[in-house]
């Protein structure tokens, strides 16, 4: 693996530079980023697409950067209801919290805002490093950081071509090897649905190719019948498995994706009279706190979550200390057999 280089920092656009693309004083400009008066129309959206197009800072973060460093570090959340975000949230902040660095956190991004405070709430106007986890902006953000040197690390995706950012993530193929191998060497099943995550969500494209090499492996064909989305969550995986038998698809196991997707497919099951695991054998993906508790406790991929959020947070303060990083870090993930494949539970 090859280190990412450590660039200089580009000059950052100025107030000057504003009024003088929008063709406005700056006084002009500085009254429509503060809301301090009215101007016209036409002069607030020119300050405005002068902004976007220099990526400026408004002025109100301006004032904390007067000494370039902000002793914050900041990660974007797409949402913070699912279960998986507690235990990464316990990683980074054991890093972060014996650092010099406060840590600022952002969820529930609205996109098409034209505000540029609302659309980019964390960046190099309030915070000195960001953490980004997977679908919480966009390529163009990413890409528009990386471009002017801002320090980042990415959970669980890798970014647009051409940005070599570090990224943690989680061995997918491994982890989808022994599920598969666990479900066909042990328990005989030859029909395994596997549940997609969200459109776009690189963990599911990952597990997805690992899931058609490891059918290949073990001697079955694949088959797109048994391949629906899930979308990690509960609704969404309740309403595939709910739709494969409306649709008669004969299957005799599911890999739900994720734990939460899990316990929609296990209350479809139920629904439907299919006995767990006698009729169907059930898989979920990083071992949630409640896994262990659902009706059957459900067999799971261990994925280290915590330690993947510990590792992100050193990431992102050794390169604010000038280290370099290789640009990959997966970390391994464990087979835990519990009584919904059809083991006794160890």
């Amino acid at each position: 693996m090859t280190a990412t280089p450590i660039r200089k920092a580009k000059q950052r656009p100025t107030i000057s530079d504003v009024a003088r693309l929008a063709g406005v004083s700056i006084s002009t400009v500085s009254r429509v980023l503060n809301d301090t008066a009215p101007v016209s129309g036409d002069v607030d959206k020119r300050v405005r697409q002068a902004v976007e197009l220099l990526s400026y800072t408004p002025h109100a973060a301006a004032r904390n950067l007067a000494v370039r460093k902000t002793n914050t570090v900041g990660l974007l959340l797409p949402e913070l209801s699912s279960g998986f975000f507690a235990p990464m949230l316990r990683g980074i902040e054991s890093a972060i919290r014996e650092s010099e660095y406060h840590l600022l956190v952002h969820a529930s991004l609205r996109s098409g805002d034209s505000d540029p405070w609302r659309r980019h709430p964390i960046g190099e106007h309030n915070a000195d490093g960001m953490l980004l986890f997977v679908k919480s902006t966009d390529d163009e953000e990413i890409l528009r950081n990386y471009q002017r040197d801002f320090p980042m690390v990415l959970l669980f995706f890798k970014g647009p071509r051409g940005a070599d950012i570090p990224c943690v993530s989680f061995d997918n193929v491994g982890g989808m090897y022994q599920i598969v191998e666990h479900l066909v060497t042990v328990h005989g099943r030859r029909r395994i649905v596997y549940l997609r995550g969200p459109v776009g969500n690189q963990d599911s494209e990952e597990r997805e190719i690992a899931y058609r090499q490891a059918l290949a492996q073990v001697g079955l064909p694949y088959d797109p019948a048994l391949v629906a989305r899930g979308d990690y969550s509960d609704e969404g995986g309740q309403a595939a498995i709910e739709q494969l038998m409306a649709a008669g698809v004969a299957f005799d196991a599911v890999f739900a994706g994720d734990d939460e997707a899990a316990t929609g497919v296990l209350a479809a099951l139920r629904h439907a009279g299919r006995r767990i695991p006698e009729d169907v054998s059930v898989v979920g993906f990083d071992d949630l706190t409640f896994a262990a508790h659902l009706n059957p406790p459900l067999t799971t991929a261990r994925a280290p979550i915590e330690r993947a959020g510990n590792l992100a947070g050193r990431m992102l303060l050794a390169i604010l200390h000038g280290e370099e990083m290789p640009p990959s870090h997966p970390l391994p993930v464990e087979l835990v057999i519990r009584r919904s494949c059809g083991c006794p539970e160890q």
